[in-house]
């Protein structure tokens, strides 16, 4: 077994950023009728307080899921030494400004007429809590490890996983 190790406050919202931005796509869950409703997305940004940005359609069927039931699951999978949970309350936001420093070339593919398409909404995601699986030295020394292990036929866990906390 691998390392734990709890994070909590700024620590916390270093690992969720370090995580997202290397995975880049997470399975974006919302609730519907008690069933988990699941899109794959990619966050736009993970600001100071730990709140997780994406750009959405205001007519999308995520965004009128968070009007009946706000609770988020948004689950990143890197291989197999990288995943992260983040459980969360969504809130869908209009604001301008804020669409124009988190647009990126690549939503003029869903948002044809750029920032000031009319569809174009965000996302919100604010953390409750959250759970991460890591390597502790990175992937090179993840595969030699692994390979140590299947020689020797010993276990040798490079992982370290823990809680997230925003406080």
């Amino acid at each position: 077994m691998g390392e734990t190790k709890n994070l909590i406050g700024r620590e916390a919202i270093s690992k969720i950023t370090e995580l997202i931005d290397d995975i880049e796509i997470c399975m974006f869950c919302t609730y519907e009728n008690g069933k988990l409703i699941s899109r794959p997305m990619s966050a736009q940004q993970v600001d100071d307080d730990g709140n997780i940005w994406f750009l959405s359609d205001k007519n999308s069927e995520k965004n009128k899921a968070l009007q009946s039931d706000n609770k988020v699951e948004l689950l990143y999978a890197k291989g197999n030494s990288k995943f992260i949970a983040i459980h969360g309350k969504g809130t869908v936001v209009f604001d301008k400004e804020k669409i124009k420093e988190l647009w990126t070339p690549i939503a003029a593919i869903w948002f044809t007429e750029g920032v000031n398409d009319p569809d174009i909404s965000l996302i919100k995601v604010s953390l409750d809590d959250g759970y991460y699986w890591d390597t502790k030295h990175g992937k090179m020394v993840e595969l030699a490890i692994m390979a140590a292990a299947l020689i020797t036929g010993k276990t040798m866990d490079d992982g370290i996983e823990g809680s997230l906390s925003k406080s």
